[in-house]
């Protein structure tokens, strides 16, 4: 009798938790509970360069502040590595405390503001019910796009699925003219090599014009773009959709530093040894095979690279990437023959091949159809007197021979 006596008060437990676990999944706010956009300054490390942007709920009442965030991954997915390169980085939605998240921009010395949303109480539960709805184990990964689908981009989306037509997002804020490139060079000026890299690895796909609403992918367009939107009140009137806009947290400006071997100047260096050495080869009638053979391998080597992201990946911005022209995958290959002393009659056919893609490539870049990094002037340029020496060279020994 006891144990059943016990028994049932364990079936009555566990129907009021059947009850009681999707109340709580379908929390109500109080009429207090305000829905803001925060956006964060960009930080000192290439990964907080462009940014950050969030959702935060905030309900006094009930004591609750949450901040929803679009811009985390996990290092310990199945694959991580191999879909980041393959460009199917998987992204999820996390939540955390709005004390414990701003504690991080507080340590890395960011700006953070806040933008609250002039939302009436039944529109901020349904901003709050998809939010958390989304947070689910099930619901929170999204296939991750640095320009369209970020965590910058996903909160106009959601607003406009959330609330509909009752908003309208203006982007007639923004008077420039920018390729994604020039966007991302805003953003890229301390970070030399980051941005070399950058316009080695993407192609003339982000060279275009970019719409306006394409600004979105930086959290700072995002911030101008709720400032400038609009809703439709229950009188049927549009309103500010910002409400108010508090600064959270403020940055001390930290001094930039100069650096001393940045790609302009180390790139530049090296080709000037590569003409030194040219110009002394050509005056002595020698020829230098171990710079030879690392100019061939070198741009072999980002020649492959470049063709990999293009057709090997699903990136959306590596995309028709112009470097190939001056980095030609072929020459890995032909670096190995440039070892012998004795060069192969094809070589100056070869050589001439080099210099139409590179002449090719100075088009492309006049008529800006893709931008190539400015660290490159130099090395094209000595790319072209080693050519031409090679060809020079090889001609003056065949007379030699005969």
């Amino acid at each position: 009798m006891i144990i059943l006596d016990k028994m049932k008060k364990i079936y009555l437990i566990l129907l009021i938790l059947c009850f009681a676990i999707p109340q709580l999944n379908a929390q109500k706010l109080s009429d207090s509970a305000t829905v803001s956009v925060i956006t964060c300054g960009p930080g000192s490390e290439l990964y907080s360069a462009f940014g950050h942007s969030a959702f935060r709920v905030h309900d006094p009442v009930l004591h609750l502040d949450k901040v929803y965030n679009y811009g985390t991954f996990d290092f310990n997915a199945p694959n991580f590595y191999f879909n980041f390169a393959k460009g199917k980085l998987i992204y999820q939605l996390s939540t955390a405390s709005f004390t414990r998240f701003i504690r991080e921009y507080q340590y890395e010395n960011r700006w953070v503001k806040a933008q609250e949303l002039n939302l009436t109480t039944a529109d901020v539960q349904k901003v709050f019910n998809f939010l958390e709805n989304n947070a689910k184990p099930q619901n929170k990964y999204y296939r991750y796009d640095f320009f369209y689908n970020n965590c910058a981009t996903k909160l106009e989306a959601i607003i406009q699925q959330v609330l509909k037509n009752k908003v309208t997002f203006s982007y007639n804020y923004i008077k420039t003219n920018k390729t994604h490139r020039d966007l991302i060079t805003d953003y890229t000026q301390n970070f030399k090599w980051a941005k070399f890299g950058i316009d080695l690895a993407l192609g003339s796909v982000i060279d275009k014009n970019a719409a306006k609403k394409d600004y979105n992918f930086l959290p700072d367009y995002i911030f101008e773009t709720f400032k400038n939107a609009t809703i439709t009140t229950e009188n049927n009137q549009k309103e500010p959709l910002v409400k108010k806009t508090l600064t959270i947290l403020s940055n001390k400006k930290i001094k930039e530093t100069y650096n001393l071997f940045s790609p302009f100047n180390t790139i530049l260096l090296i080709s000037l040894l590569i003409i030194v050495v040219t110009y002394s080869n050509y005056k002595h009638k020698t020829r230098t095979k171990i710079i030879d053979f690392l100019l061939y391998f070198s741009t072999g080597i980002i020649g492959i690279v470049v063709l990999l992201l293009w057709f090997a990946t699903s990136h959306t911005a590596t995309y028709k990437n112009l470097n190939f022209l001056w980095a030609f995958a072929p020459n890995l290959v032909i670096a190995f023959y440039l070892l012998k002393t004795k060069l192969p009659n094809w070589i100056i056919i070869y050589n001439k091949i080099l210099l139409l893609l590179i002449a090719i490539a100075l088009v492309v870049w006049i008529f800006k159809i893709q931008v190539f990094n400015t660290a490159l002037i130099a090395f094209i340029f000595a790319l072209i007197t080693r050519y031409l020496f090679l060809i020079d060279f090889k001609q003056y020994f065949d007379k030699l021979l005969r």
